[in-house]
């Protein structure tokens, strides 16, 4: 699959993709004989795991950590789970956080009319 074929698949430019690829986001992509990037399907699982984790606002740095710590093979299990145990609890912490400001602005929505109206009445007098 083409750069290109994965960029609209994943709905994500080919700067990122490549960008993702030079710094280690995603593992080097194999190249064929014309030397342009020939997507496997892995690569594309790599591609849709980092757009998914970037989405859910997963760190950079972790990301970049977790593929190379899943380059150095099977070794590496504890390590690669605990970096996703870390940013789980992150972004849960998040969740959390953002859950309490949906709740206010909820709150501030429900009783916006209310409020304008009792506003524009203390004007009138």
């Amino acid at each position: 699959m083409t750069i290109s074929e994965v960029s609209k698949k994943y709905d994500i430019s080919t700067d990122t993709i490549r960008y993702y690829e030079r710094i280690g986001l995603i593992p080097k992509v194999g190249k064929n004989k014309s030397g342009n990037r020939d997507f496997t399907e892995g690569d594309c699982n790599w591609v849709e795991f980092i757009k998914c984790m970037r989405g859910a606002g997963i760190s950079v740095e972790s990301l970049i950590d977790y593929v190379k710590l899943f380059q150095e093979g099977d070794n590496t299990i504890k390590a690669r789970k605990q970096i996703l145990v870390e940013e789980y609890e992150i972004l849960s912490e998040k969740i959390k956080k953002m859950q309490e400001v949906q709740e206010r602005l909820k709150f501030k929505i429900e009783s916006y009319d209310k409020n304008i109206l009792e506003y524009e009445e203390r004007l009138k007098k």
